[in-house]
């Protein structure tokens, strides 16, 4: 069985269309654009009967693009647990932040 990060890789090449998505690049790393960077942000954990019962991972998901009509933000926020938080240019470039448990 696939790891639950492994799969929301997956997720995030599929609705990207290509290999640019980075997990916890490091500030060396020159990325290619469009892309979706993310990064484990949360871990909740839900307890029954003394007994931890879930575990959520939350992630920061952030689409970077060029094009201000691109529908890469729309695409990230059809994932059934995203919920968009931000969104901001800098160095012309549009980021869009999403959480997601995953």
């Amino acid at each position: 069985m696939a790891k639950p990060r492994t799969q929301l890789q997956t997720l995030l090449k599929d609705i990207l269309g290509s290999k640019y998505v980075y997990f916890q690049p490091p500030a060396t790393i020159k990325m290619t654009y469009p892309c979706i960077v993310y990064e484990r942000s949360k871990i909740d954990v839900e307890h029954a009967d003394n007994l931890v019962y879930k575990t959520n991972v939350q992630y920061t998901v952030t689409a970077i693009y060029s094009d201000p009509d691109s529908d890469l933000p729309f695409k990230v926020s059809r994932i059934p647990t995203a919920k968009h938080s931000d969104h901001f240019v800098y160095d012309n470039l549009h980021h869009d932040v999403f959480t997601i448990f995953y």
